[in-house]
């Protein structure tokens, strides 16, 4: 149970002190996003920010509690902070960058951002 604790203690302080470097390192501008510019109802809309959040959620800790369970009873509870660490670390920042290559290239796919 303490390491359920500390995890959720490096995810707090990952979401608001690791989460200002990297928004400070690719220096976000005030354009306008593709759902906002190009809003055709099917593929770019505009949501409130409480289901922007829950999306983002979902898809950052949708496989941790199938994952995690698992190679938790495999190899102890020092996964939870091998997991913990990797979705600050590697899964935040991706889906951060991820996310401002789409929005400064139209709103566009990052398959189709790497063949740009």
């Amino acid at each position: 149970m303490i390491s359920f604790f500390i995890c959720l203690a490096i995810l707090v302080g990952g979401y608001f002190i690791y989460g200002k470097v990297v928004e400070n390192t690719f220096a976000p501008d005030d354009r306008e996003t593709p759902a906002v510019r190009i809003n055709d109802g099917v593929d770019y809309i505009v949501m409130p920010q409480w289901k922007l959040f829950l999306v983002q959620l979902l898809n950052i800790a949708g496989l941790g509690p199938i994952f995690g369970a698992m190679q938790g009873a495999l190899w102890g509870p020092c996964v939870f902070l091998w997991i913990t660490f990797g979705t600050v670390f590697a899964g935040g920042v991706h889906d951060y960058f991820s996310g401002m290559l789409s929005e400064r290239n139209e709103g566009v796919s990052i398959s189709e951002v790497c063949g740009i």
